[in-house]
């Protein structure tokens, strides 16, 4: 079933081609329903996995990297209501097709040994708001790129910066931030929900220094960062774009490393 999402991102990765090749000077409905179809194979692989394991579905990298790409593809389709909006599917589909080609890497899904006896609600919680989370800040970074290209075609010029259906770069602008801001939110919750219920377990400073849980905190404390730069010495426009684009390549390259690093989240 996963799979055959990949297969539909892929689909959809090309057919950008196209759009990008026009300017995205039509509004075309296959790029969404391309993704919403693959949603929908995603959205059976996942539930076929959390009924066999009869729990939520985050035991390894592997599930862990379906499961935010799950969110993203799902934040996505309801944004891409709006036909102004619609046009993030053809800068996401590249990233979920590399996300989804990198989790069916042979070894990513393994059987792993006892994990800290935190109570599973708690387990389910942490991982659902720091896969939303993630997926929040995965929109905000395709939205970035939108910002970056809208705002560079504008500088030189270009025809079709005027006719392309995408969102001005004001708006752009807006929703990157707004993006930022709720993956804020939902990692906070996220990080104070995984906290509790490491308070659950025996000897939890055991943990204290665990890869996961630092890099975590590094990516809560960069992520505010920029949201103070933004909003508290208004340093928004390109840099902000750059920014935000900057921070999601550094998550993206770094999660599986403090994942597969740490005796918490990789027994």
């Amino acid at each position: 079933m996963f799979l055959l999402a990949v297969l539909l991102y892929g689909l959809s990765m090309v057919y950008s081609v196209f759009l990008w090749r026009k300017g995205f000077q039509k509004d075309n409905h296959v790029n969404y329903f391309l993704l919403l179809a693959g949603f929908g194979f995603h959205t059976a692989a996942m539930l076929l996995r959390g009924f066999r394991l009869n729990q939520c579905p985050i035991t390894d990298l592997f599930e862990a990297t379906i499961f935010v790409m799950w969110t993203i593809v799902a934040l996505y389709l309801v944004m891409g209501i709006w036909s102004r909006l619609r046009f993030l599917g053809a800068f996401a589909s590249p990233v979920l097709f590399c996300m989804g080609v990198f989790a069916l890497m042979p070894g990513l899904d393994l059987v792993h040994g006892t994990r800290p006896d935190v109570p599973e609600p708690l387990t389910s919680f942490h991982a659902a708001f720091m896969a939303l989370a993630y997926g929040a800040f995965g929109l905000s970074f395709i939205a970035a790129m939108m910002y970056v290209i809208q705002e560079r075609n504008l500088k030189f010029h270009k025809l079709q910066a005027v006719f392309s259906l995408m969102p001005p770069i004001q708006r752009l602008e807006l929703a990157v931030g707004r993006l930022l801001v709720t993956g804020f939110v939902l990692l906070t919750i996220g990080l104070v929900i995984g906290a509790f219920g490491l308070m659950q377990v025996k000897h939890p400073q055991v943990y204290r220094g665990d890869p996961k849980i630092v890099w975590s905190v590094l990516v809560w404390l960069i992520y505010l960062g920029l949201i103070v730069m933004r909003w508290k010495f208004a340093q928004g426009g390109r840099r902000f774009a750059l920014g935000a684009i900057g921070i999601f390549v550094f998550v993206l390259l770094t999660f599986w490393g403090s994942n597969l690093l740490s005796p918490l989240h990789n027994p």
